[in-house]
């Protein structure tokens, strides 16, 4: 009989007779706690099982303190980007271009009046009393010849590195050399030779006629250019920064309104969750914010009228004024030439109508209908203005205090020029030279002293604007600092203290 094994029970149980038997359970792991729930898995946990960093109060406090300081550091870059725009316009115009360009202009008087002066010279002859006379003639050649110099150096200065300008500069240059050799021949072979007043010798003549070309189609075109190739480095820099400053003030205005409202963003959340009414340190900085943004919107509104009114009031009024000037003095040295060279003499009545033209337009077809016409242009003025031209632009344009009076005197003196030369024209030879260097002289420096008597006033209005402008923006450009760091310091004595409830 086969031997039947039993599996022994186990300890406390009861195995019924016959009943199959009952395995035993798994023994305990040592050291298990055996009341605990069953182990998750961490990557069975839940999502979001706990508040995260950002989502605790003081995270979220981090947070919207964070976007309101990135808001305000917009703002103040936006602020110093558009004054720091301001201050190189006012000092493009103001300060270096705006004059320069003046400075060309001049170059174009100082030429025109270098030729003025050399066909004075030789009317004259050896009558060293007549008028103002020969050696005073030669006086004021000489220093035109330095006046041309300067303006020629700063010419080249502005023309910097644009390779037309500067050939155009080195042409005047190589000229200016080849005139002034020129004229100094004639002005020699004149004294050698000795004449009375009047033409000088045909030798005499030749060469002041080949000096007189050189200046008359080549130099003044050339000078005149420049001045108006110069005058666009202003009309650009002015077009930039007019259009610089506008995109500052959307900057500034936007910027502004993140700024102001990321701080009462952050003053609503402190108030209602810490149950404080208001945050007096965030109030002031707010109140900073707003202010400057408000300020500087403002501001930058100003400088770009700022801007305007010293291109419009002040910058283009100068430079006509100076190119009028410099047209005025060559149309004197025409009627110098008209009795220098009879055998020239119907080119320059015309040249000289072309150019009275360009100062103070009128139609007319020829000296006589344009000398009727300046007469009761003038005497109608300024309850109507019968002109355009240089000056009669500006006659248009009379805004400034005082402008109207300087304009009347301007077109009164210039009246008067234009009868003495119509009296000059009908006066014999001897007398007409007589009449040129005496009465005719004194008109016209009459007429170019209230030429440069109304040039001051737009020239002061212009300074004027440009001081205004620079103490605007110096004035909040030294504040700037102190007011980021004010801001700054602010912000952390109003979040700070809130913050350190959770430590």
């Amino acid at each position: 009989m086969t031997p039947v094994h039993q599996t022994a029970a186990a300890p406390g149980s009861v195995s019924a007779p016959g009943a199959a038997p009952v395995p035993s359970a798994t023994p305990p792991v040592p050291g298990a706690d055996h009341g605990a729930p069953p182990a998750v898995p961490p990557s069975a946990a839940p999502r979001g099982a706990g508040p995260s960093r950002l989502r605790s109060v003081p995270g979220r406090v981090l947070v919207i303190t964070g976007a309101a300081a990135l808001a305000l550091v917009l703002l103040f870059g936006a602020l110093s980007s558009s004054f720091r725009t301001v201050r190189n316009g006012l000092d493009v115009i103001g300060h270096d271009a705006g004059p320069q360009v003046v400075a060309t202009a001049d170059l174009y008087f100082a030429l025109s009046d270098m030729d003025t002066q050399v066909a004075d010279v030789l009317l004259i002859g050896d009558e060293h009393g007549l008028g103002k006379g020969r050696k005073r003639a030669l006086e004021v050649y000489e220093r035109r010849r330095s006046d041309a110099g300067r303006a020629v150096l700063q010419a080249s200065a502005l023309a910097g590195g644009d390779p037309a300008e500067r050939r155009t500069v080195q042409a005047v240059l190589d000229g200016l050399g080849r005139y002034e050799r020129l004229a100094a021949r004639a002005m020699l072979l004149d004294e050698q030779a000795g004449h009375a007043a009047g033409p000088p010798p045909r030798p005499v003549l030749e060469l002041y006629r080949q000096a007189t070309d050189l200046m008359r189609l080549e130099l003044l075109p050339m000078a005149y250019n420049l001045t108006l190739e110069s005058g666009t480095v202003v009309r650009r820099a002015h077009e930039e920064q007019s259009s610089a400053l506008r995109t500052g003030q959307v900057l500034v205005a936007g910027t502004g309104i993140l700024a102001v409202g990321g701080l009462a963003w952050l003053q609503v959340f402190l108030a209602r969750r810490f149950r404080r009414v208001f945050n007096p340190a965030l109030l002031v900085a707010t109140a900073i914010a707003g202010t400057y943004t408000l300020t500087g919107f403002t501001v930058l509104g100003n400088e770009a009228d700022v801007l305007h009114t010293a291109k419009r009031d002040g910058f283009d009024s100068v430079l006509a004024l100076a190119r009028a000037r410099a047209v005025g003095n060559s149309m004197h040295g025409d009627q110098s030439r008209y009795l220098l060279d009879p055998e020239r003499a119907d080119t320059y009545e015309q040249t000289y109508l072309d150019k009275s033209q360009s100062v103070l337009y009128t139609p007319s077809g020829n000296l006589a209908a344009y000398y009727k016409a300046v007469d009761a242009g003038v005497d109608a003025y300024p309850a109507k203005n019968a002109f355009l031209g240089l000056v009669g632009q500006e006659a248009d344009l009379a805004r400034l205090p005082g402008s109207e009076a300087a304009i009347i005197e301007v077109l009164r003196r210039y009246q008067e020029f234009q009868q003495g030369d119509y009296l000059m024209r009908k006066a014999g030879p001897r007398e007409a030279v007589e009449e040129l260097v005496g009465r005719l002289e004194t008109r016209f420096g009459a007429y170019d002293a209230a030429l440069v008597k109304l040039a001051g006033l737009h020239k002061t209005a212009f300074d004027r604007a440009v001081r205004s402008g620079e103490e605007q923006v110096e004035e909040l450009w030294f504040l700037l600092p102190v007011a980021m760091i004010s801001t700054a310091v602010l912000i952390v004595a109003g979040v700070w203290p809130r913050l350190s409830e959770y430590r």
